[in-house]
């Protein structure tokens, strides 16, 4: 395993984390006496697997459905000096964020833990309701003075500005943020939190990165002689600024291709430069170079949009879908559109007014054909409505 300074926590964090959020048995919250022993014996199974390789930071959150109380079956055993444990919970007002802060504390049976999120600072109102006097930050700092926490932080699927105003108050020692391969549009925040000397976690790289653990089979072709799993750890891990990336395992044996990419990374900058080219290259031939140079210029906000159609979301997705074949990690997402409140915002092409899109789109070189797009993103995607795992999370 190899190991990066955790920012200014000074943690030795191993490059690849143990997420808790595809391991557990229920979305929803319960007790251990509903836990069935084959589901505890799969998370112990993950557990000493992790532990095993030399990943010793276990993530979680409250809203993780029985991940925590799971968990607390299991964390207890080890020696607490070794371990670094995370869990996250969601911005509240005092009283509501310390009574969901001890509820994790019982279910984990920790006396104290090594990171405590703020959960979902996805918009100023969460993060005014994070940093108000009086707020869920005063509550941190006073966990922080009785010992039971150690460092701050926030996790965030937000727009990579309002992230970026996050890191620049200065009050959170790291950050859990969406960067990789197909998603780069957080790195100015990712730079802001290297200015701070923040630690730098990449959620769900496998999952919201592409649904690499299922790749379509023209992203598997451009990718050999390595899997999209290693070309991404590779990707990300080849910057210094990033620290580690959450491997979201659902069994013991979702380590093994990570582990791999270790293994090469002798040639990380080789193979990363190699697929990378291949991969845009087959982007440019699909999509047009223009295309695939300018497509995002001139796109408004979601909040800008008639009807709030997520406009600059659904061309990514499009764009993969269409050039790599991504449907069904696109299907995934775009689904999502208009039943993630704030985790995932903004709405899908269903109800696409031409004119009323073309105007809020003027200032892209693409204004006219945009619509066409959009629409032809709705008849490729589409299904049904899909709600998140976990409306609470």
């Amino acid at each position: 395993m190899h190991y990066r300074r955790f920012g200014r926590t000074e943690l030795q964090m191993p490059v690849f984390s143990c997420g808790g959020m595809r391991y557990q048995q229920d979305w929803k919250d319960t007790e251990f006496d509903n836990i069935l022993s084959e589901n505890q014996k799969r998370l112990v199974g993950c557990i000493e697997r992790s532990l095993a390789v030399g990943v010793n930071h276990i993530e979680t959150a409250r809203g993780y459905g029985s991940s925590e109380v799971q968990l607390g079956q299991i964390l207890p055993q080890y020696d607490r000096e070794k371990l670094i444990v995370q869990t996250k919970v969601a911005p509240a007002e005092a009283a509501d964020f310390l009574k969901t802060f001890e509820t994790s504390m019982d279910r984990l049976k920790l006396d104290h833990i090594d990171l405590l999120s703020f959960h979902g600072i996805n918009n100023r109102n969460l993060l005014d309701l994070t940093l108000r006097k009086g707020g869920a930050l005063e509550v941190g700092r006073q966990l922080q003075k009785e010992g039971r926490v150690r460092f701050l932080g926030f996790s965030t699927h937000g727009a990579c500005d309002v992230i970026t105003e996050a890191i620049e108050t200065g009050e959170f020692d790291y950050v859990n943020l969406h960067w990789y391969w197909i998603n780069q549009v957080n790195w100015p925040a990712i730079e802001a939190a290297t200015r701070h000397d923040m630690g730098v976690f990449i959620i769900s790289p496998n999952d919201k990165g592409g649904k690499l653990y299922e790749p379509s089979e023209k992203l598997r072709e451009l990718c050999e002689p390595y899997s999209p799993m290693i070309f991404n750890d590779l990707f990300c891990l080849l910057r210094p600024q990033v620290h580690t990336l959450s491997l979201g395992v659902a069994k013991p044996e979702d380590f093994d291709e990570h582990l791999k990419a270790l293994e090469l990374w002798h040639d990380a900058e080789k193979i990363v430069a190699e697929v990378g080219d291949r991969l845009e290259n087959e982007l440019r031939r699909q999509l047009g170079f223009d295309w695939f140079a300018r497509w995002q210029e001139g796109l408004p906000a979601w909040e800008d949009v008639p009807g709030e159609v997520n406009v600059w979301e659904i061309l990514r997705l499009w764009n993969y879908a269409k050039a790599l074949d991504m449907v069904e990690f696109g299907k995934m997402r775009y689904n999502l559109l208009g039943n993630a409140d704030h985790w995932f915002p903004g709405k899908n092409a269903a109800e696409l007014d031409v004119a009323a899109i073309s105007r809020s789109v003027k200032d892209s070189p693409f204004a006219e054909r945009i619509p066409g797009v959009l629409a032809e993103a709705h008849e490729l995607l589409w299904d049904k409505p899909v709600e998140r795992l976990s409306k609470s999370d």
